[in-house]
This record gives C-alpha cells, structure tokens and sequence, in this order.
C-alpha cells in the first residue's frame, strides 16, 4: 500500500476540520485553493486525508484563505498532554511571576549582580543541555527576583542585559519546549525586548529579535518577523549576525520565497566559517548549526529526500543537547515521508531520551507518533513505538 492510500488518524482529522470550516464558511474548492495557491485537487487530497499538511507555509495560507488562525486548524479535540504536575505549576508560577513584573510589583529580592549573573547562567545552561524540570523550576523566582533587583536601580545596565537573554533563551525557549500557552511564550520574548530596548544595546536587540522572529515564525507571522529582522542594527557579532541570517532563510522557505531562501544560508555558512562551533548567547551557531538549519529549510520546502540527505553531514559531536533533539525530530521528520518508518522511530527515540518533553508535549512530534503507529509492526521496534505513544499520552 502506498503512501497515498494510507491515511492515519491525525491527517484524517486535520483533513476534516479543514473541510469542516471551509464549508462552514460557504466556500468552494476552487475558491480556496485559488485563495491558497494550490491546486483543487490538492486540497482535496488534504481534507480527505491523503496528503498531511505538515509545512508552516500551507498551514499559513490555508488559515488565511479561511479567515482563520493557523492553530484552529489544529483543535481537533485532541488527546490531551500527558499530566505532568511539576510542569503545570512550573507554568502557572512562571505566568504569576510575568504578570507580577507587567504591574510593576516582582515581589522578589534584591540580589548582587554576580548572584543573579550565576543564577542566570545555571538557568541558561541548564535549558540548553535539556534539564526542563530544572529549568522550570528555576525560572520563577529568578524572574522575580532579578525585576525587583532592576526597580532598585542597581546595576541597572548589566541586570538588564542579564534580562534580554534570558527571556528569549531560558524563559521562552522552556515553554516551547514544554508547549505552553503561545501567548505566554510571546509575554516572555516581549519582556525580553523591554530590556533590549531599555539597555539600547544593538547585540542584545538582536537576540531578543531572534526569539521575536522565532516564535512569530510559529504562528504565521511572516510579514511582522520579517518587518523585525530588516529592522535589527548590525550588531557586530558574527555568531549573533549568523543566526539571524538562518532565521531570514527559514522566513523565506515558511514564505514560500525559494529566491530568497540561499543567499542567508551562505551568508551564515561563511560567517560559520569565520567563527567555528561556538556558543554565544547560548545559541550554537557554527558550522554544525548551519547544517542543522539547512534540513530544516529543506522540510519547510516539503522536498524530505534532501533534508534526510542533509542530515548525514550534521557533525553531531559539537551540538549540545539542546540542538540535537532538534536535529532527532527533524531527522524523524524526514525519514518517514521517505518510507524509512523504522529509521524515524529511532530518531524519535533518541530525541526522547534527551528531552521527554519534546518528544511527548510539541505537537509535531505528537502528529509524527500518530502517523507512525498506524504501521507499526508487531516487533522490538513496534513496542518502542507504542512505549512513546503511551507516553505522549496518545491512543495507542
């Protein structure tokens, strides 16, 4: 049976909702497709659940075609995300703690710099080697305490150069992972701008653009991320400047804009070049990363036999844990719309077992599981699949 005949539970799902709203609001095939920039016929492959729609760029203009979000096209009542108690109140203090800072009373403690400094960093190198438990609960009272250091005037510049790395890599970074509320992901990059902007430093303007740009890269939010990414000074880091050249090509392929998807690659792979594997501002950016970024442009193009290709060449040794469960997805990703199902269930292992969560909370993962496990054989393989099935919480 071919790939076209087969038609898992998710992607049927999706497909429904999809022509569940477009009848709801009177419209046509064609009228729909033609709004899109898709074929008839291919929309009718993706409400009958013989395509998935996988790729930001179609979610996109399929949503605005409707006059909807991207997400409601996602809320199938779905199964819910595995419980995880010490997660949820990590989420309901980090909120507490974002809300208490916006009306200007943290009710933390004045600490030192340096304290707040090593407390910063264990919190940011703890997010990037994958400890989420860790990391949420660290956040909390780091938030509160690090805003009531700020109102007391101390140190002002450094604390609020502290702040604009932290939301965008530690604070935001953490409640993607563990697939928080989107609004309260954004509330975390904004206030990271606030010190940005506050401090009127362009490097810390630049990374807190990064997060901006990345999570509105989420959310379909093109045109503003790329409004934010031509409005970045240079900021004379090489590394910084890299990453910020990657993110405008993943703008681009999400964009549906192939011509402008290679010139920031190369840019990002001469200046990987110029810099080697590094980590400033906790982001990662050399030579490996640029490779990573490249299978990612591959899959928002849809062309997967090159994103798997691409995922041969990543030198895994030099990323942290961070990056290679992002490398694990993607590579999962790629594999199982190439036919190579078992090699994707071990991607997916393997990311698992460096972050649980995102494998078993984000949702393309989720939709991943629940493709695969409609073919899953009665074997070694088989039984892992449905053991991280039953751990997303999905029906097995």
């Amino acid at each position: 049976m071919n790939d076209d005949a087969t038609m898992d539970r998710d992607t049927r799902a999706v497909g429904a909702r999809l022509r569940e709203i477009r009848e709801a609001r009177g419209k046509t095939l064609t009228v729909i497709a033609g709004l899109a920039g898709i074929s008839e016929s291919y929309l009718s492959l993706l409400e009958t659940g013989k395509r998935a729609l996988n790729r930001r760029s179609r979610i996109v203009a399929l949503a605005n075609a409707l006059e909807i979000s991207p997400s409601e096209l996602f809320d199938l009542g779905a199964s819910p995300l595995p419980a995880d108690p010490g997660t949820e109140s990590a989420i309901d203090a980090i909120r507490d703690a974002m809300q208490a800072v916006a009306m200007g009373i943290p009710s933390g403690q004045v600490q030192p710099l340096e304290h707040l400094r090593v407390r910063a960093e264990t919190a940011l190198a703890a997010k990037q080697a994958c400890r989420d438990a860790e990391v949420g609960a660290m956040l909390p009272a780091l938030i509160r305490d690090l805003h009531t250091s700020i109102d007391a005037g101390r140190d002002d510049a450094e604390l609020l150069r502290i702040a604009s790395l932290l939301y965008p890599m530690a604070v935001q970074s953490w409640l993607f992972t563990v697939y928080a509320s989107g609004d309260l992901a954004w509330q975390a990059a904004c206030m990271g701008r606030d010190a940005a902007q506050r401090l009127d430093d362009a490097v810390a303007f630049g990374v807190t653009t990064f997060g901006l740009a990345n999570h509105l890269l989420t959310t379909g939010g093109f045109a503003l991320a790329g409004q934010l990414l031509d409005a970045t000074p240079e900021t004379g880091d090489d590394q910084l400047n890299g990453e910020l050249s990657l993110t405008r090509s993943l703008l681009a392929a999400s964009d549906c804009r192939p011509g402008d998807v290679e010139a920031p690659l190369e840019m990002a792979a001469e200046l990987a070049q110029r810099t080697g594997n590094g980590n400033a501002h906790y982001m990662s950016f050399g030579p490996a990363n640029v490779d990573l970024w490249r299978m990612g442009v591959a899959l928002e193009a849809g062309d997967h036999e090159h994103a798997a290709e691409l995922s041969t060449a990543v030198d895994l040794t030099v990323l942290p844990p961070k990056r290679l469960v992002n490398y694990h997805v993607n590579r999962a990703r790629a594999l199982s719309r190439t036919r190579r199902r078992d090699e994707a269930v071990i991607a997916l292992r393997a990311a698992e077992k460096i972050s649980p969560d995102s494998v078993r909370r984000q949702p393309d993962a989720r939709r991943l599981l629940s493709e695969l496990v409609t073919r899953a054989r009665d074997d070694t393989l088989g039984r892992e699949l449905r053991g991280m099935v039953y751990r997303a919480g999905l029906p097995v």
